[in-house]
């Protein structure tokens, strides 16, 4: 017995060292070259990079941690992928990879994750080139995270790659990435259940953008000069929490044929494409309006506590956009509060609670904080106007304002729109540009990216 007993310890102690065997660090040097180390290891490896330019494509087919010292740079030459992940749990980390190829037919990117590669953890990078920075397709639960991400300015916006593309992926999670002069920030595609946490997306075409996925979580995101902040269609079940949009010039959320999802706490300003100083533009103008929230064919969706403010438009509403729960919003200091067309009355409360509109001049008498006359943001002359732009021009004429008083008199010669019945005295105490969780929010971005 004490026999077996010595041979079943010595066996564990020689298990043991297989598997510190087996788990070795290796250093890799430009002149030894990186595929040679990669077929050489073996799964479980890590491979240290030592500073210098690695010029090729790689392939790893094998679990490793791929890790770079100060100065190291994977170099593509200007062809195809720079690096395909086709084994599950890889880590590919604190590397600079750049110059890969340039045809989007073929997806080129700087690390292409296929579908095998489950569990693929891609951290602290630095991606410059032209078209794909990172392309996963048809994994799951991959990790991408605080990566910085430059695209081509001389590349014309539409041949570009999208920062971050998810493709079929499940239970991916983005988080703390900075992304910016590539078409999309992250672009998701038919991808169920992922996260997008933290990032920060500035200077390009969309900040997010969502086609045919469900049950994804949008949180804690920034977007800063890009043409749509959150481009959001096609989709179901999406949360949208505590994100901000700054200086979007179209959109700053766009709602295309979107439901059941929630948008709560986010807030967006300064959606404003390029109006004249006069605020209007010139008669006839082409120019379309920066909308804060636009909402196109989406039911059943619920927007709640949300900051809509200093933009063209507050919210656009079109094209059988029903049933949706407002409520706890905030609409500040817009051009334009809101353009709604369509023909069926909706009321803008919920449970007694409606919003707070910047613009709004009615009265309290109780001081219940609930203004005793509804708020109403349009009416037949503002349909007029969004009909026929360069009636503008009559605007506060004598004749416009007949119009206006008639319909205040006789309600049924009054146009279907929307109606705050229980609007806001003072703005929810959680929208206040001082409150604590968005100061606390901005400041977790500036500091993760400065």
């Amino acid at each position: 017995m004490r026999l077996l007993h010595n041979f079943i310890v010595v066996v564990l102690v020689q298990l043991s060292m297989l598997t510190v065997v087996s788990a070795d660090v290796r250093v890799v040097t430009p002149s030894y070259g990186l595929q040679v180390a990669i077929d050489g290891a073996q799964p479980g490896d890590q491979l240290l990079l030592d500073a210098g330019r690695y010029i090729g494509n790689f392939k790893i087919d094998k679990p490793l941690i791929l890790t770079g010292n100060s100065g190291t740079i994977i170099d593509a030459n200007g062809t195809g992928h720079a690096i395909v992940v086709e084994a599950p749990d890889v880590r590919i980390e604190s590397l600079e990879i750049r110059n890969w190829g340039g045809d989007l037919t073929e997806m080129d990117s700087a690390v292409f994750v296929k579908k095998r590669a489950a569990r693929t953890h891609i951290l602290n990078n630095y991606l410059v080139g032209d078209t794909f920075g990172i392309w996963v397709d048809g994994t799951q639960q991959v990790l991408i995270k605080a990566n910085r991400i430059e695209g081509n300015l001389q590349v014309r916006s539409q041949d570009r790659g999208n920062g971050i593309h998810l493709f079929n992926v499940g239970k991916a999670r983005v988080e703390g990435n900075e992304v910016w002069h590539t078409r999309d920030g992250i672009y998701i595609d038919t991808s169920n259940n992922n996260e997008l946490i933290g990032n920060y997306l500035h200077d390009l075409r969309y900040g997010v953008h969502y086609m045919y996925s469900y049950h994804n979580l949008v949180s804690g995101n920034r977007t800063v000069n890009t043409r749509t902040g959150y481009a959001l269609m096609q989709s179901k079940f999406l949360t949208v929490t505590n994100n901000i949009s700054e200086n979007d010039s179209n959109y700053g959320i766009l709602m295309n044929f979107i439901t059941q999802s929630t948008l709560e706490n986010n807030r967006v300003s300064g959606v404003q494409n390029n109006r004249s100083e006069s605020g209007g533009g010139t008669s006839g103008s082409s120019v379309t309006e920066g909308k804060a929230l636009f909402i196109y064919n989406s039911l059943f969706n619920q927007i709640r506590g949300n900051h809509f403010s200093d933009s063209d438009l507050g919210v656009h509403m079109t094209a059988g956009s029903e049933d949706n729960i407002f409520t706890g919003n905030a609409f500040v200091n817009n051009r334009e509060q809101v353009k709604y067309v369509a023909t069926r009355q909706q009321n803008w409360s919920h449970e007694g609670v409606g919003n707070y509109w910047s613009d709004y001049l009615g009265w309290d008498m109780d001081a219940d904080g609930i203004g005793d006359t509804q708020y109403e943001p349009t009416d037949g002359v503002d349909r007029l106007l969004w009909k026929f732009p360069a009636a503008k021009v009559l605007l506060n004429s004598p004749a416009v304002e007949t119009i206006r008083w008639v319909q205040r008199q006789f309600p049924v010669l009054k146009a279907q729109g929307v109606v705050d019945t229980h609007p806001l005295m003072q703005m929810p105490e959680n929208l206040s540009p001082s409150t604590a969780s968005d100061a606390a929010v901005t400041e977790k971005i500036d500091d993760k990216h400065s």
